[in-house]
């Protein structure tokens, strides 16, 4: 996606960068001219039915604070990260207001996130890129709204919120911002049952003033905005992109 936006030399890391809407903002900060890496679960880029080939690849889980850790000591330079790996688990089949299935939804959506901004910040406030090193969230509508279905996806995107206030709050003497994108209902492999099916989908249009779901573009385009130097006066933000839906009744 042309976005308009130019981040010549700049090395960005998208987590979770594979498909969905890490995909969508790992290729619009390659066709913006960044060097972007990926992370997967994957043992390899070959290991995927599409062509990776323009992004460096590192296999990650998450859930695992090592890697984490190995993930951010490897890097050489960093000056955007983008926190978006993690499912909600009712995907798979968990269900989330068992205990221990709550508490890996926080530890993967919300713990692993701080852990990859607070082993990566050194990086980013080395960055010369204009507007600085950037942090940048995915939240979600359930940052905002019960979700009954998501009580541990729910509570860990609102936690984001907070977490990304405070970040930039700490970090920004460092010249580091920090910012979020609380992503509307967005086509994925994560909501692909939610969008076949019209019970689900229909009541969101109904009260979506722009009338359509969205997109992995249409987040990637904010999060490109916020990493940008059109940003550099915002941290600690989180942004809607969600065609209306919360400010409608």
């Amino acid at each position: 996606m042309k976005t308009g936006h130019d981040f010549s030399g700049a090395h960005v890391l998208v987590t979770g960068g594979t498909s969905g809407i890490g995909a969508a903002c790992a290729a619009s900060f390659r066709d913006a001219g960044a060097w972007v890496t990926i992370t997967g679960t994957r043992a390899s880029p070959a290991d995927y039915d599409h062509d990776l080939s323009g992004f460096g690849y590192h296999r990650l889980d998450i859930e695992q604070p090592d890697q984490i850790d190995a993930l951010a000591a490897s890097l050489p330079r960093l000056d955007v990260l983008v926190n978006n790996a993690g499912f909600a688990l009712p995907s798979i089949g968990l269900d989330e207001w068992e205990p221990d299935v709550f508490d890996r939804a926080v530890a993967m959506l919300l713990n692993a996130a701080f852990r990859m901004a607070r082993r990566s910040v050194d990086l980013l406030a080395q960055s010369v890129i204009p507007g600085g090193g950037s942090v940048i969230g995915i939240a979600s509508m359930s940052s905002y709204f019960g979700i009954p279905i998501v009580p541990g996806y729910g509570a860990a995107k609102t936690g984001l919120v907070g977490l990304t206030r405070t970040m930039a709050v700490h970090w920004g003497p460092r010249r580091v911002r920090a910012n979020a994108v609380a992503a509307g209902l967005t086509r994925s492999r994560m909501t692909a049952d939610t969008f076949a099916q019209d019970a689900w989908t229909a009541p969101t249009l109904a009260r979506t003033p722009l009338g359509r779901l969205g997109e992995a573009e249409d987040i990637a385009g904010a999060v490109l905005f916020l990493a940008s130097p059109a940003a550099s006066w915002i941290t600690g933000q989180t942004l809607a992109v969600d065609g209306g839906y919360t400010v409608s009744g």
